[in-house]
């Protein structure tokens, strides 16, 4: 939940083409659900392999999911990493996903520090991400 909070606060402050909103898995209405559903942007419940690892205890407290007006920049909190940050958009406009992706963590990491460690790289839950 403390994590949770912390995204939700920070990525409120986004401003210009990643402005948006954030829904918390908790408490979420049936038809925000189901908007997400439709959107394809809604993620579940972890798998066997997840679910052993202890990362979906107390499912869904302390999880959502941000995404800008234009749904081009997602924000998945608390899904497997702690933050999973996802540009996207129609046609073959790579150059242009790639900047906001940029913009996104550069923003987002003066806000909140992202874990790192010397020998081992940025820290994440799942090591193939």
């Amino acid at each position: 939940k403390e994590m949770e909070d912390k995204v939700s606060s920070t990525l409120s402050g986004l401003e210009g083409e990643l402005k948006g909103t954030f829904y918390p898995l908790t408490g979420m209405s049936k038809e925000t659900q189901q908007q997400l559903i439709d959107d394809h942007f809604l993620f579940k419940e972890g798998d066997r392999f997840l679910q052993a690892a202890n990362a979906c205890r107390f499912w869904p407290t302390g999880r959502g999911i941000y995404h800008n007006e234009n749904k081009t920049f997602l924000v998945w909190c608390n899904e497997e990493d702690h933050l999973r940050l996802i540009s996207m958009q129609m046609g073959g406009d790579l150059l242009q996903v790639y900047k906001r992706l940029v913009t996104a963590v550069n923003d987002i990491e003066k806000r909140i520090p992202f874990s790192h460690n010397d020998r081992l790289g940025f820290l994440t839950f799942c090591p193939t991400n």
